[in-house]
């Protein structure tokens, strides 16, 4: 009997061409005389950055459509991908621009049969096993098994969504599903990284202090522009500046990233490295995106753990938090999609009080193989 190939669907704008940066390569162009605009200026989908209208009107335009550039990677992604997969292109344009785009794909993706190019805007009605979109509306209606968020600039201030940072993260989440029935568990009991993935108010933070408390536990010191809670000292995070983690990043310093609320964090190799050659576990509270991040780094030596914690308790520990009304919608309206990501991790652990979240915790990272 035939193996089931996994069904996979891809944007196509900003996610195999680029389009925001190609439209302001050409605005900039434009307008000589004006601060070049930044791709981060772009920070909502729509009309968000400057001459917005002009920016949105090239995307109608057969032209544009036709010479938009690949994106770095995107065809050996594609290659990648299509060996394990059946590639379905789902991609919204207007009927003017129709057969340019068409044209393109059949030109820089010879390896996807042309029968699974799908136009139209109602991708919430395609029914795919996972889908790839940079467009955060299309991820929260899609009817996908697992809607995978890319993530840019517009979309950097959601939180909860099932999101990767790059075509590599990407296509091991997909082996991660293809396999998901047959992988090994993971073994951390020579070193490893313990990832606590869970929605907020699910006592990540608390569980990660009373993991690191213990023996064989530590917990890397991760960046992040969020602002220093008033119960937190210098070993919880390293507290900087937006301007100067941006800097950071583009330097390469960290090996992840994720925003989280609005507030960027980063993950870097030498804080977690030392911690697993010596043969400890590095505990990092972290969202699904930097989770998959690093077990894609760190395969079997990874193990992600989701903790659950009853929807209503989750509530009222964001709602004691001392952050601003804002971050607190924003926090308990993602809790749904935070959920589903449970279906990634490793292992899922109800969470009723810390001391027996923490010891069934430390009896899966010490078990035998």
């Amino acid at each position: 009997m035939r193996k089931y190939r996994i069904r996979i669907g891809l944007d196509v704008d900003d996610t195999l061409y680029e389009c925001n940066s190609y439209a302001l390569e050409i605005i900039n162009r434009r307008h000589p005389d004006e601060e070049p605009i930044r791709l981060e200026e772009i920070n909502g989908w729509g009309t968000s950055g400057r001459h917005p209208e002009e920016r949105i009107a090239l995307y109608s335009d057969p032209e544009f459509v036709r010479t938009q550039p690949i994106t770095a990677g995107a065809q050996e992604f594609v290659k990648k991908l299509s060996q394990i997969a059946d590639v379905f292109f789902i991609t919204a344009v207007p009927a003017c621009c129709m057969s340019a785009r068409a044209e393109r794909l059949i030109q820089d993706f010879p390896e996807v049969p042309v029968r699974n190019i799908i136009m139209g805007t109602r991708k919430d009605v395609i029914s795919l096993d996972i889908m790839l979109d940079d467009g955060a509306h299309n991820i929260s209606s899609s009817r996908a098994a697992y809607p995978v968020l890319f993530r840019k600039p517009w979309n950097a201030n959601l939180s909860g969504l099932l999101s990767v940072n790059s075509y590599d993260d990407f296509l091991h989440f997909c082996e991660m599903v293809r396999n998901s029935f047959s992988e090994k568990f993971p073994r951390l009991n020579r070193g490893g990284v313990l990832c606590l993935v869970g929605p907020s108010g699910s006592c990540k933070t608390e569980i990660a202090s009373a993991l690191t408390a213990l023996d064989g536990f530590e917990k890397p010191l991760t960046s992040t522009t969020r602002p220093r809670r008033k119960t937190e000292g210098d070993e919880a995070y390293r507290f900087i500046g937006e301007g100067q983690f941006i800097r950071e990043m583009n330097e390469g310093n960290y090996f992840e990233t994720t925003v989280y609320s609005g507030y960027h964090f980063g993950t870097s190799e030498k804080d977690i490295a030392p911690i697993v050659q010596r043969g400890h576990v590095a505990v990092i509270p972290i969202d699904i995106c930097g989770a998959i991040t690093l077990k894609n780094l760190y395969r079997q030596h990874a193990m992600l753990v989701f903790t659950r914690r009853e929807r209503a308790e989750a509530i009222k520990s964001i709602i004691s938090r001392d952050i601003d009304l804002e971050d607190k919608t924003r926090r308990i309206m993602s809790l749904d999609f935070e959920y589903r990501n449970s279906e990634v991790c490793d292992v899922e652990i109800n969470v009723t009080d810390i001391p027996s979240a923490v010891a069934e915790i430390v009896a899966l990272v010490r078990q035998k193989p």
